[in-house]
């Protein structure tokens, strides 16, 4: 059961994945919410003290949901699959949500940590970071190839024949390889697949960065 609570406020960055993620499992679930824009590149609003405020490691997206504030994007799509458990978004057997999570976990810690706009002040310069976000990309987007083209078949889902939280988690992903990275994906054949087919969900056609984009300038 749902925890009542007045309507959802999204604290984002229209670019962030991990937002893209939570603001497409809101839509999922058919939750009313307010998506509120936080700066993270040029005005850096994540580093003022009001936002910290909200959100202490400074980071988007955070959320504030029935009187409480979370951050980090897997505890909030864990929330809300524990209190608006329909629709689902996780498959219904044991084996398909270990899938799911295999798929969850290969973008969620092998790939964006890795490409975090955050480790850019480690490198000397531009050139260093770009190598290193590149190459922990595609040796992710070369795990998923591997793993998809056994799990998801002729499926237009990663796991089985729904919506899930790994498909939540794939889209923005692979949209950030593509546009910010400049990787071309078309060797990996089962992720382009699905990534063309998932975009075309309403799920993911209304929650999309560029419509987003519009809304915050």
């Amino acid at each position: 059961m749902a925890i009542p609570g007045e309507k959802a406020v999204l604290y984002a960055f229209w670019a962030s994945s991990c937002s893209w993620r939570v603001r497409a499992a809101l839509v999922a679930k058919r939750l009313s919410f307010e998506e509120w824009s936080i700066d993270i590149v040029k005005q850096k609003q994540q580093k003022t003290e009001t936002y910290r405020a909200i959100c202490p490691s400074q980071k988007v997206p955070a959320l504030v949901i029935d009187g409480v504030t979370l951050v980090e994007s897997m505890a909030m799509l864990q929330y809300l699959e524990d209190t608006r458990p329909q629709p689902s978004l996780a498959p219904a057997t044991p084996l398909l949500r270990a899938q799911m999570r295999e798929i969850v976990e290969t973008v969620v810690s092998g790939i964006q940590p890795l490409q975090n706009v955050g480790l850019r002040g480690s490198f000397e310069d531009e050139a260093q970071y770009t190598k290193f976000v590149r190459r922990w990309t595609m040796r992710g987007l070369e795990t998923l190839e591997e793993l998809l083209s056994r799990i998801a078949r002729d499926h237009m889902y990663c796991v089985s024949e729904q919506l899930t939280y790994a498909d939540i988690c794939l889209v923005p992903q692979v949209y950030n390889a593509i546009g910010r990275h400049k990787i071309k994906i078309n060797t990996y054949p089962t992720v382009v697949k699905l990534y063309e087919a998932l975009l075309k969900d309403n799920v993911f056609a209304a929650t999309h960065p560029d419509k987003v984009k519009v809304g915050s300038q």
